[in-house]
């Protein structure tokens, strides 16, 4: 297994895993459990962890697939953009859920602003980390570009007038 291999399979849980966190926290709030609010803290904190080995093994990554045909560099340029921002705003969604986390257990009268406060970045980490999943996924996979997009709608349109 390559590097390219880890990124593919690492990747996806530093999206995934906070997207699960940001839905059990909401149903923390909504039963006001704290039991369950903890789990979504913890949630967040093992995505942030998750963050890491995908952003470490893209750099590799690259260097394994930016000489392939068909591979834009402009595009591995433009998710290395997307990724570093989305690993600091990552590793900060999970210091914040480790001052949740203590906040909740700990009983501190802030505590239920800041899962609030949380619930609403992790919202903004979410978008980001779709923005860079996206733009990843542009790299090998032509069909998802909106170039590609617009492409066959303008072949289609050409058939239909033919």
């Amino acid at each position: 297994m390559n590097e390219a291999h880890v990124h593919l399979v690492t990747n996806h849980l530093p999206i995934i895993i906070p997207f699960i966190a940001l839905l059990v926290l909401i149903i923390g709030m909504i039963s006001k459990s704290d039991a369950i609010k903890r789990t979504a803290f913890f949630l967040f904190i093992l995505g942030a962890i998750s963050t890491f080995p995908a952003f470490e093994s893209g750099e590799e990554a690259e260097e394994i697939v930016e000489h392939l045909a068909g591979v834009s560099h402009d595009l591995i340029h433009e998710h290395e953009e997307k990724a570093e921002l989305f690993a600091i705003l990552s590793y900060f969604l999970g210091g914040l859920a480790l001052v949740g986390l203590w906040a909740n257990w700990k009983k501190k009268k802030f505590a239920e602003t800041l899962g609030y406060v949380i619930a609403l970045y992790s919202v903004i980490v979410l978008y980001v980390a779709k923005e860079t999943g996206t733009t990843g996924g542009e790299i090998r996979h032509p069909e998802i570009r909106s170039t590609f997009k617009k492409s066959v709608e303008k072949n289609g349109e050409k058939e239909h007038e033919d």
